[in-house]
């Protein structure tokens, strides 16, 4: 009797995600753990965080001249945005935001 067997898919060692025109990919910061007061949240009732960190930028907004437009933010930029801004969506165990830039609200520096 022969036996059928499932090829495996490998998942790619490192996807790069590049984002086009003015969109950039977020990763979200982790959500609080704790309140202030010290009680344990469960998944349910923690707000998803508002800040997060640049992974990827697009090329830039395409201007009517025909020319792209430089983004303000770069990779690697903390940055805070809207509650409803961008799509979610999962590369692996990451979870991730794409979004336009002018989701973006500000720049964090330290």
């Amino acid at each position: 009797m022969a036996t059928a067997t499932k090829d495996k898919k490998k998942a790619p060692a490192q996807l790069k995600l590049q984002p086009l025109g003015d969109r950039v990919v977020v990763e979200r910061e982790a959500s609080e753990e704790r309140t202030a007061g010290g009680i344990l949240l469960p998944d349910a009732a923690k707000e998803k965080p508002q800040r997060g960190t640049i992974v990827s930028v697009g090329n830039g907004k395409l201007l009517e001249n025909g020319t792209r437009g430089q983004l303000q933010v770069k990779v690697g930029d903390r940055v805070i945005f809207t509650s409803w801004a961008g799509e979610n969506f999962k590369i692996g165990d990451d979870e991730l935001l794409l979004m336009r830039e002018e989701d973006i609200l500000a720049v964090l520096e330290d």
